[in-house]
């Protein structure tokens, strides 16, 4: 099992590329390898391949980089299942994942994050959840983004330490990471993790069972 980010970003002709496009590279050089992991096209256009259970935190940390930049902001759908075909490029690739990825970026509509996978049940909670964390998310002012990132990134970093490296205030951070729905946002990457977990888990065991 794979899964298949596809995302674009919202209000990209508003802001010069040369002040998004290198930050949001960097945070992908992270997740694999230019072309055959992920790939920048069309411009604003995002296609990335990943390990299931990181596809929500991946998630998380773009919307986070984006929000980083003013008027700016991105709409990603997750699609978990097989890569049938994969190719020297993802934009080349193919499979379930990418389908369900497709067709969940289709449906976003005036939402900006969404999950498909071939668990019915999981889907229907997981996007209540995701729906909800999203009123905060959307709403991130680019401070708190900033600081968001950071703790992301760095979860075993005290405040004061996250204030020091962005030269803030401790009760800038404080106030920042609460805002931004920080704990709450960080259960429901949690909850994700151990439910698609023991999902992919069963979904590997049925198909050694019917080798």
């Amino acid at each position: 099992m794979e899964a298949v980010i596809t995302a674009d970003i919202i209000n990209s002709r508003e802001v010069s590329p040369d002040i998004w496009l290198n930050l949001l590279k960097d945070t992908l050089q992270n997740a694999g390898v230019e072309h055959s992991s992920w790939e920048v096209y069309r411009g604003d256009s995002i296609q990335l391949i990943t390990k299931p259970i990181n596809a929500l935190y991946l998630g998380i940390l773009l919307k986070a980089v984006t929000k980083q930049i003013p008027n700016l902001d991105i709409r990603m759908a997750i699609g978990i299942g097989e890569i049938t075909y994969r190719s020297e490029k993802v934009s080349s690739s193919n499979g379930p994942a990418f389908i369900n990825s497709g067709v969940a970026f289709d449906a976003l509509n005036k939402k900006t994050l969404a999950i498909k996978t071939p668990w019915k049940d999981f889907d229907e909670v997981l996007n209540i959840m995701l729906d909800l964390a999203a009123l905060t998310m959307d709403n991130w002012k680019p401070a708190m983004a900033e600081i968001f990132k950071k703790q992301l990134e760095n979860p075993t970093l005290k405040q004061v330490e996250i204030a020091a490296s962005l030269h803030k205030k401790q009760s800038n951070v404080s106030y920042s990471l609460k805002k931004s729905g920080y704990d709450e946002i960080m259960n429901c990457v949690a909850y994700y993790k151990r439910e698609i977990e023991k999902l992919c888990l069963t979904k590997q065991d049925q198909k050694i069972m019917h080798l």
